[in-house]
């Protein structure tokens, strides 16, 4: 499977989490120290704050929320993506994201960048 490839099959984990509410569910996509930026709050910093970030998010519901990867690359064990989320009638944009592949192979986000499309 290519980076590209298991960087959108995280980004579609997550969403799944998303749409049903469930922000712990959406902050395992995270590692445990990772850090989130975002123009809709305060920056989050470690995966509990990630969680407690998703739980005001989603708040507001997000059944419709999609992302899709736009750009990829890796060395090693770390990799970039940049992708594009969307929800109805909500916020939209790009995220650039550095992830990290664990001991188990897994990638996970470290840093999340979120940019709003207006």
């Amino acid at each position: 499977m290519s980076f590209e490839n298991d960087c959108q099959k995280l980004f579609d984990s997550y969403v799944s989490h998303y749409r049903v509410g469930d922000a712990a569910g959406c902050s395992s996509a995270f590692a445990a120290e990772a850090q989130l930026y975002s123009p809709y709050g305060a920056p989050a910093i470690g995966r509990p704050a990630i969680e407690a970030t998703h739980k005001e998010w989603l708040a507001d519901g997000g059944e419709d929320k999609q992302i899709s990867v736009l750009s990829s690359g890796c060395s090693g064990d770390l990799g970039w993506c940049l992708a594009q989320f969307s929800e109805v009638d909500a916020d939209s944009g790009t995220s650039l994201n550095v992830l990290e592949r664990q001991a188990d192979g897994e990638w996970l986000i470290t840093r999340c960048s979120l940019n709003d499309a207006s």
